[in-house]
């Protein structure tokens, strides 16, 4: 039984960080954030706020109302670079807080890429075992940014998005082309050098070090926006579609720049673009699903409508899945 995304959710902080705040913080002209990087505001957790609670909220829109029991759902997929601890890890607590009793829970880390990949499994799952799943992406990046880093602390904020992937019975929906790639030798542009299994927390004595950390900004948007257009266009080839058949375009909303850039490289109408970057900033993973969310406010998504997403971040992973409604 095919594929489709069933419901859609969403959760952003009530806090709204604007850019005059950074701006004075960090001595910058006034104007200068929005002018290099499309982002007027961005949102950030409050400080009783884990990264669960938002997960929870983002979730709990989306399988409100689905018409049938929460039990049915059999695996939650949980997206997100930010859990609430290395161990154990965060999914089990959100699929006890909505009620899927007895779901299997699994957090994947692929930052940015993180929610392609979520939905890519959610899309086997469904196929495999013609169950709904419950797909999440979360962060809480205002806690893993340096507030006196200018390259990262103006991009990156906090917030989730959530889909319900289920059988449709509905031919050709679903999953019709995807490209996944990676590339280990940009791996080091973006990190957090303290806390794995190479530079334990104990042998961390530089709070930096424990922060997110861009060395070279100018490498990470030409590698990003290549590797977009690029899997875009494979995705789409997989699918036996051109551009002319997307019916919208949903970029990670890494920034405004680097999504400028992607559509300029991939050759799509800017205007079937979907974006949240200019008020939500940049939540890595969670931004696809976020974005998602807040268009169905006001766009009426259609059975057969193609949806090309495309993403990629710190690793350097990502890819694009064309997606059938």
């Amino acid at each position: 039984m095919t594929p489709t995304l069933l419901s859609l959710g969403h959760y952003a902080p009530e806090r709204r960080v604007l850019n005059a705040e950074i701006e004075a913080r960090l001595g910058l002209a006034e104007g200068w954030v929005e002018k290099r990087t499309g982002i007027r505001e961005r949102r950030y957790a409050a400080s009783d706020e884990a990264l669960t609670d938002l997960a929870v909220n983002a979730g709990e829109k989306a399988v409100s109302g689905l018409g049938f029991g929460r039990d049915r759902i059999g695996l939650l997929v949980l997206a997100t670079s930010t859990p609430d601890h290395l161990l154990p890890p965060s999914a089990p607590l959100v699929a006890h807080r909505l009620g899927l009793n007895g779901a299997g829970a699994i957090d994947m880390a692929g930052a940015c890429g993180g929610f392609l990949y979520a939905l890519a499994f959610a899309d086997s799952f469904v196929r495999a075992h013609a169950v709904p799943v419950l797909v999440i992406a979360a962060n809480i990046l205002s806690r893993r940014t340096n507030p006196g880093d200018r390259k990262s602390v103006v991009l990156f904020s906090d917030g989730a998005g959530a889909v319900v992937v289920a059988p449709a019975g509905r031919p050709g929906s679903g999953i019709a082309g995807m490209h996944l790639t990676s590339d280990g030798s940009a791996y080091d542009l973006i990190k957090i050098p303290g806390g794995g299994s190479r530079q334990p927390f104990s042998h961390t004595s530089k709070q930096e070090d424990t922060l997110m950390q861009i060395s070279d900004g100018r490498a990470v948007f030409a590698k990003a926006s290549e590797m977009m257009a690029a899997s875009s266009r494979k995705a789409l080839a997989a699918a036996g579609l051109t551009l002319a058949d997307v019916t919208y375009w949903v970029p990670h909303q890494a920034n405004a720049r680097i999504i400028a850039a992607t559509a300029l490289k991939l050759g799509i109408d800017p205007s079937k673009a979907l974006s949240s970057v200019a008020l939500y900033g940049n939540s890595s993973a969670a931004t696809i699903p976020l974005t998602l969310s807040l268009a169905a406010e006001t766009v009426s998504f259609k059975p057969g409508d193609v949806l090309l997403m495309c993403a990629a971040g710190a690793g350097l992973t990502g890819g694009a899945i064309a997606y059938r409604l």
